[in-house]
């Protein structure tokens, strides 16, 4: 079913009302009403917009969460913030890193957007380590996006000569440093964990070799 233009109808509306009236010309009337119609869908247009940025509904499990971490009303409001903030980063960085060749390369590589996505999830995880994470958060994430942004957009140019080769080459390159970061970013992020892991695996290690040998005596005996 088609679905009604209710602007363009309450536009109609308003000429036929102010025609019986008198005190206009049609094509005056015209050009007021297409006027404000101009106006209105700018306004809607805005609201579209500006919608997408809007942070989601905070859910009870993760409200808990938070309060539970200790964070106050104040801190989980920034937290969110931040954390929208970065979300919208990473999947505008996804879509550019498959853009072109060179850029998939470098995501593949470094497990660019993986990484990124990670430490996102690590960060809910433990939102009070957020301050951990603010070379990701406020340089090398943003920076990238930016720049990854910049690099599509010369790449697309119709023609190009030897200057613009060398910049997008340039580009490229630092390109690779921060994917390479933002990887870092994650690995130190989680190394308390490979730690506790590393004792936890010697731990094992030490156990399995005391049963072994607990083992053979029995044998012996």
């Amino acid at each position: 079913m088609r679905k009604l233009n209710w602007r363009w109808i309450i536009g109609f509306i308003l000429v036929f009302l102010l025609i019986r009236q008198g005190h206009f010309s049609l094509v005056t009337l015209i050009l007021i009403v297409g006027a404000v119609l101009v106006i209105w869908g700018l306004l809607g247009a805005g609201k579209k917009k500006t919608g997408k940025t809007e942070m989601p509904e905070l859910s009870n499990e993760l409200e808990s969460h938070y309060a539970k971490s200790g964070m106050t009303a104040s801190e989980i409001t920034f937290f969110r913030q931040t954390m929208n903030q970065t979300k919208l980063e990473i999947e505008q960085l996804q879509q550019n890193m498959q853009q072109t060749a060179k850029l998939k390369a470098v995501d593949l590589r470094h497990d660019t957007v993986k990484a990124a996505k990670a430490l996102f999830k690590a960060l809910v995880k433990e939102p009070n380590r957020l301050h951990e994470a603010s070379q990701f958060l406020y340089t090398h994430l943003p920076n990238l996006v930016d720049l990854t942004n910049k690099y599509i957009e010369i790449n697309d140019h119709e023609i190009k000569n030897k200057q613009t080769y060398e910049k997008l080459e340039e580009s490229a390159q630092i390109i690779d440093q921060l994917a390479h970061l933002i990887a870092q970013d994650y690995q130190q992020f989680v190394a308390d964990d490979l730690d506790d892991l590393d004792v936890e695996i010697s731990v094992a290690k030490q156990s399995l070799k005391r049963d072994n040998e607990y083992d053979e005596n029995q044998k012996e005996e």
